[in-house]
């Protein structure tokens, strides 16, 4: 990838008075790169504006900036926005009573990287899921990269994003829906698993997987039949497989 090659691919603004006017016309900003250690006033201002919206600031230092900007003059900031606006977690459950079916939720455990989370939202939304959650922090969001990597799903997919994932999960399960976690070591072998009911289906990161809080939030742990040497799959692999899975059942009781 040549350098800027990813920032090209989204939408960018440079620049303090820019930025500032941005935040005015409240524009969908999925973060704000902010020179790390600068103690210039109309930075202090834009950290605090931008965090009191509820837009995540990331502090960096001056050659992340430098590489992201495509004018060179980005003065110590610069905002990337969102393709689309975020929804709640309300909005997502009001789209499956909508519809007359059980909520299917996808939960995206900090899922970093941006062709994962476009792959996962396509699959989602192929799959019927009616929405999808992933953090503030710690996590891809929906950029131009994932729009592009989602095939255009995003623009058709109704998504969340929450300052804490364990307390979404427990906010799901007080309404009624059953929690599963995907792991290698997982006690429940998808094929033996019965998704029947409101279903939210936890997608680990990359790297780690769950999160300790995150995994403690899960009613069973489900683990996918490994037949190669390789452990596990790729995050947006697994997950499809077992969106599908929780599809087939849904199809195999509707039709029954």
């Amino acid at each position: 990838m040549e350098k800027n090659d990813y920032e090209l691919k989204n939408e960018i603004i440079e620049g303090r008075n820019a930025v500032i006017e941005a935040l005015r016309a409240e524009r969908s900003i999925d973060k704000i790169y902010i020179n790390k250690g600068d103690v210039d006033k109309t930075l202090g201002h834009i950290a605090s504006k931008a965090r009191d919206a509820g837009i995540v600031v990331v502090e960096c230092d001056r050659r992340k900036l430098d590489f992201m900007s495509v004018t060179k003059a980005h003065q110590g900031v610069i905002a990337v926005c969102a393709v689309r606006d975020y929804c709640s977690v309300d909005e997502i459950l009001a789209l499956a009573k909508e519809r007359g079916e059980d909520p299917f939720v996808i939960v995206c455990d900090e899922i970093s990287d941006p062709h994962n989370l476009g792959a996962i939202i396509r699959s989602a939304e192929c799959a019927g899921a009616h929405g999808l959650i992933i953090p503030k922090r710690r996590s891809a969001g929906l950029t131009a990269i994932v729009d592009k990597a989602s095939a255009g799903a995003a623009e058709h997919t109704r998504i969340a994003r929450v300052a804490n994932i364990p307390a979404a999960l427990k906010e799901l399960k007080e309404r009624g829906l059953w929690v599963y976690g995907t792991a290698a070591d997982g006690k429940n072998d998808l094929w033996h698993t019965d998704f029947s009911g409101p279903v939210a289906l936890v997608i680990g990161s990359e790297g780690d997987g769950m999160g300790r809080l995150v995994r403690e939030c899960c009613d069973f742990i489900v683990s996918l039949p490994m037949r190669g040497q390789i452990s596990s799959l790729n995050a947006s692999n697994a997950a499809a497989i077992t969106m599908y899975e929780i599809l087939r059942q849904r199809m195999e009781k509707s039709d029954g």
